[in-house]
């Protein structure tokens, strides 16, 4: 595996809740931040939420309230739990793992889509 597998993605209902999954490539203390991004349609792709090695955790604006980020250390796995989701939700979403030496390998990415 050299690249981050991602899981959780699939189509729900406005105000629903999904759990993305990603496991890392390797020993997730390997990268010093893990994230997820999405990519609408049309649009280009942003940041969505990342938490370092320490715990520190981001989150996009429109995100913040709604979404959570966590890792489990003994999977090397990270998870984005979204609640209330809304339609502008609607993305690929990838999950991104950036080593000490800045370089980023990303996942092939999981669609979710939210119907209004």
């Amino acid at each position: 595996q050299v690249q981050p597998v991602e899981s959780g993605g699939g189509l729900v209902q406005t105000g629903g809740s999904l759990r993305l999954s990603c496991i890392a490539p390797r020993n997730i203390f390997s990268f010093n931040t893990m994230g997820w991004y999405r990519r609408a349609p049309g649009k280009q792709r942003e940041l969505v939420a990342t938490i370092t090695r320490g715990g520190s955790t981001n989150f996009a604006g429109s995100v913040k309230g709604r979404f959570t980020i966590s890792r489990d250390n003994a999977r090397d796995t990270v998870y984005l739990q979204m609640n209330s989701l809304k339609p502008e939700d609607t993305a690929v979403y990838y999950c991104a793992a950036t080593s000490r030496d800045g370089s980023t390998v990303w996942g092939q990415g999981t669609q979710v889509t939210v119907s209004s």
